[in-house]
């Protein structure tokens, strides 16, 4: 209720425009040149239209002839489109113990092949408990394997590092 107003976002039209003097481009796209402010708002008037500043820290700025609700309706969806095409990168963690059985290694291996196959990145942890972190070369051995197993699938991004009482390394789907 009592936040402050919001900036406004996007180019400025009409009144909004500050500038006396605007380069001006018609609403056909050709340009007009260098005229008063008042002679742009009277041009866009008779044609309907709208006075778009569209580029704003040109000396003097740039204006143009537009319709300002069809040109902000296709920013935005040229916006939500980009949004769509942007892939995020989820990381997916695998936890192993130094004596992992055989049939479990190999299930978590498959997890690790599907979450590489999806274009996930994959952290493959490895977790020490008391008298195991005396024998962390076990665990770097089964991590080796890991990485010689994932093979061309996946590229290693970064070798088998102890941090506490735990050792991962990071793998990332091949191109």
């Amino acid at each position: 209720m009592y936040a402050p107003p919001q900036p406004r976002s996007g180019p400025r039209a009409n009144e909004s425009i500050e500038a006396t003097e605007i380069r001006l481009i018609g609403a056909d796209g050709t340009n007009i040149g260098v005229t008063s402010l008042e002679h742009g708002k009277q041009l866009a008037s008779e044609a309907g239209l709208d006075l778009v500043e569209v580029s704003p820290k040109a000396r003097p700025p740039v204006c143009k002839v537009m319709d300002f609700g069809k040109y902000k309706y296709t920013e935005q969806k040229r916006k939500a489109i980009a949004r769509k095409r942007q892939k995020t990168i989820d990381v997916k963690e695998v936890k192993l113990r130094p004596n992992t059985s055989k049939h479990d290694y190999d299930v978590k291996l498959r997890n690790v092949m599907r979450f590489l196959d999806n274009g996930d990145h994959v952290k493959v942890t490895m977790r020490f408990r008391g008298r195991e972190m005396a024998h962390n070369f076990l665990g770097r051995d089964v991590l080796e394997r890991v990485r010689n197993d994932v093979g061309d699938q996946g590229k290693i991004l970064s070798m088998p590092k102890l941090e506490g009482q735990q050792m991962f390394i990071m793998i990332a789907p091949a191109k």
